[in-house]
């Protein structure tokens, strides 16, 4: 029966797809712009395994891996239309390398439910050639 188990898991990873890099349509916005850009970048995107304790103990802590940039670079784009006295410049990082390691909190989206990384409030504007 384990036997059967282990062929199963390991059919399943290959069925995931591996953290690595994608490109993403993504928006960037900022209070006092009225618009949002929405441009292609590359983020890390796929699963990584991880474990979980059969026996949990109150004492015990879990990390779980998640898929989250390694190496990464930081880029600036300026938003239009922005009012005087609003500084129109939104920086972002671009994925260089990606690994499975702890969420970081300032470089990634470590929420369970988030929303789609193009999702905008304001009004949209989609920049082709960035």
């Amino acid at each position: 029966h384990t036997h059967k188990t282990h062929i199963l898991l390991v059919f399943l990873i290959y069925l995931l797809e591996p953290c690595e890099l994608v490109n993403e349509t993504v928006s960037v916005e900022k209070e006092g712009c009225p618009k949002c850009l929405v441009f292609q970048t590359t983020i890390c995107s796929g699963h990584c395994l991880t474990k979980e304790p059969v026996y949990k103990s109150p004492f015990s802590t879990i990390y779980q891996h998640v898929c989250t940039y390694r190496d990464v670079r930081y880029e600036t784009i300026r938003l239009p239309d922005c009012p005087p006295g609003v500084d129109p410049h939104v920086t972002y990082p671009v994925a260089l390398s990606c690994d499975c390691s702890l969420c970081t909190m300032d470089t990634s989206d470590c929420t369970i439910e988030s929303l789609k990384p193009d999702y905008c409030m304001t009004q949209r504007e989609i920049v082709f050639d960035y």
